[in-house]
């Protein structure tokens, strides 16, 4: 050191050997919570437990807000005033809003889901009985609107790329939008008029034989094998102008080996988020279809509780419908987040 430089004053810093500090235990705890599958459990246990809440809050107010006196309709039009007040009193009826909501929560946390006004029993006996029949519509529905929609969106999309067979690509654009958006009911009626009353060939309603199933799946699925139809035909178009299927096809790759094996599954993650949407629309649809068909599910229940007021038996109908779309909709994001990780860190794409 020259001796016209000063000395240092004070002490000097000295770095210590070993591992740098880390962050505290319970911030590496949350940021991993962030992502990942506890991350997911968490959003998603958060967003079950609300939309289950409301639910329950809404089912319960379509008593009070709905027109109509219960009493009345179960005595008849010509009951005397003392008849209708022990009628209310029986149903719990005149009680107050709060006590027959604490009663409505018991009632859930019960399992019984209340009191049917007309039958005297537990509405979940009623739902177990009518809900078979209403699966059994659905199920095969979501299956072969798939079966329909995934091939031929795909073909399409095939055929149609890079602005080919243009006509085509119209002609389906324009039928797969008109039976995409035509109501359940339409189809249902059209079906019945073309193979029942016309051709003879399909039973028009009931449920006493397989046959009697054809009409009804057949009107449950057209609408959304179509509407699926139209969002496969574009994913794949997306898909085929990636660079990677450029690559595959340079390669002179089979045609089937190139879609089946390099295209089809970059499309899972849209089919199967689209699909979780129509599953919980095609539980609404049913509702109205089986009263096309006279089917015994839980839409023809439904619209009976509706006209004799029985309203236990709409609320437990609603409610079950209800927590079945938000289980499908889990169950769906649980499926993608195994299928695409991605997925995880922000929830199902779309949300």
């Amino acid at each position: 050191m020259s001796a016209g430089s000063a000395a240092p004053t004070g002490p000097v810093p000295v770095v210590p050997a070993g591992p740098l500090p880390t962050a505290p235990a319970g911030r590496v705890t949350r940021l991993r919570l962030r992502g990942g599958w506890a991350g997911f459990a968490v959003r998603r246990a958060g967003g079950l437990l609300m939309s289950m809440t409301l639910l329950v809050l809404v089912t319960f107010l379509i008593v009070p807000l709905l027109p109509g006196d219960p009493a009345r309709a179960i005595a008849g039009t010509s009951s005397s005033p003392a008849t209708l007040a022990a009628i209310r009193e029986r149903l719990g009826l005149d009680e107050p809003l709060a006590t027959r909501f604490v009663h409505y929560l018991g009632d859930i946390a019960s399992g019984r889901l209340g009191t049917s006004f007309r039958f005297d029993t537990p509405v979940a006996d009623i739902i177990a009985t009518r809900l078979p029949y209403t699966v059994q519509l659905v199920i095969p529905a979501v299956l072969l609107s798939l079966l329909i929609a995934v091939p031929l969106g795909m073909t399409v999309g095939v055929l149609t790329r890079d602005g080919r067979r243009r006509r085509l690509g119209v002609g389906f654009g324009t039928l797969a939008g008109l039976l995409a958006s035509a109501p359940v009911y339409v189809v249902a009626t059209l079906l019945i008029v073309l193979f029942s009353i016309s051709l003879g060939l399909l039973p028009s309603g009931g449920a006493t034989t397989p046959s009697a199933l054809i009409l009804p799946i057949a009107a449950l699925c057209i609408g959304p094998a179509f509407a699926i139809a139209r969002v496969v035909r574009q994913e794949t178009a997306s898909v085929l102008a990636q660079d990677y299927m450029r690559t595959a096809r340079g390669h002179r790759l089979g045609s089937v080996r190139l879609h089946l094996r390099h295209a089809l599954p970059n499309l899972v993650t849209s089919v199967l988020t689209l699909s979780g949407l129509v599953l919980t629309s095609l539980l609404g649809g049913t509702i109205i279809l089986e009263n096309v068909f006279t089917y015994p599910g839980l839409g023809t229940e439904v619209v009976q509780a509706i006209i004799y007021k029985d309203y236990p038996v709409i609320q437990g109908i609603i409610l079950v419908v209800g927590m079945l779309a938000l289980l499908v909709n889990l169950l769906v994001d649980v499926v993608l987040g195994i299928v695409d990780p991605r997925t995880l860190e922000g929830g199902r794409r779309g949300h």
